[in-house]
């Protein structure tokens, strides 16, 4: 898969499971961080698209766990983003730096709500495609 955007990270002791592995849910929480980083990127503000009525949600989430990250291994979270219908889907895949394997692959399924009601955001369009 071909990536736009990357974000580093490490895990922190406490993300870890008594197996010593990190615990599943935090692979969700580094994917959708490296979302928001992605986007502010982007010049988009949660804050100012929430003030306008305009609510990004997670609609479906679908992991697939490859290989596990220990305490204080190094890792990036890698994305691509493509539009289906009024879906924005994030692809998302997660590499241990140390050796290079992918630990997980991750799909989202984004909605815009607008002003409660499902819909696009031409801003949220011109951002993410031009």
């Amino acid at each position: 898969m071909e990536y736009i955007f990357e974000y580093e990270f490490e895990v922190r002791d406490y993300e870890c499971d008594v197996q010593g592995i990190v615990n599943n849910a935090n692979y969700q929480h580094y994917m959708e961080h490296t979302r928001h980083r992605y986007i502010q990127t982007l010049n988009l503000d949660f804050m100012t698209l929430t003030n306008e009525g305009v609510i990004l949600v997670v609609a479906k989430a679908e992991l697939q766990y490859k290989k596990p990250l220990k305490s204080n291994d190094k890792f990036v979270c890698r994305l691509n983003v493509q539009k289906e219908g009024i879906r924005y889907v994030f692809y998302e895949d997660i590499y241990r730096l140390s050796d290079n394997q992918l630990c997980t692959k991750g799909k989202f399924e984004i909605v815009s709500v607008i002003n409660g009601r499902l819909g696009v955001s031409e801003k949220i369009d011109k951002a993410l495609f031009g």
